[in-house]
């Protein structure tokens, strides 16, 4: 299923061109056209997800999956220190096409890609308790 106004549901379908790395038939892995290093891959599910809360299991799993083989060719290629990959949902955690989609992105020890946070606190019992609470609902 496709959305009409959704630009990766044209870009995964073939619909606008783009340089494509990796496509099977429910995948499209392009090159990101504002990549945040050189070789920045975007992961693109051929059919119209909004987040990860909407596509099924077996096709997210295999968009890691993409996203391992091609974080394995970005290293070898690229002799990268290390790879990002990353999956955002919701506009407050940085989605900004509301298509399900993953970044690879090659990074380098002095490279100026800033995927950080600040680092939290638990409070005592905290994490555990929160803990027993995610596990009830999975």
């Amino acid at each position: 299923m496709k959305k009409e106004d959704c630009i990766f549901c044209k870009i995964a379908g073939g619909d606008i061109p783009s340089s494509t790395v990796y496509e099977d038939a429910d995948f499209r892995a392009i090159m990101d056209i504002s990549p945040a290093n050189k070789g920045h891959v975007i992961i693109l599910p051929k059919d119209h997800f909004a987040n990860v809360f909407e596509i099924p299991e077996d096709l997210a799993g295999k968009a890691f999956q993409i996203a391992k083989k091609i974080a394995k060719a970005e290293k070898e290629l690229f002799n990268c220190d290390g790879v990002n990959i990353l999956q955002n949902n919701g506009e407050a955690a940085g989605q900004t096409v509301f298509h399900f989609h993953v970044h690879v992105i090659p990074r380098y020890t002095k490279d100026t890609v800033n995927v950080t946070w600040k680092q939290g606190a638990y409070g005592e019992g905290e994490a555990a308790k929160i803990a027993e609470e995610l596990k009830a609902r999975l």
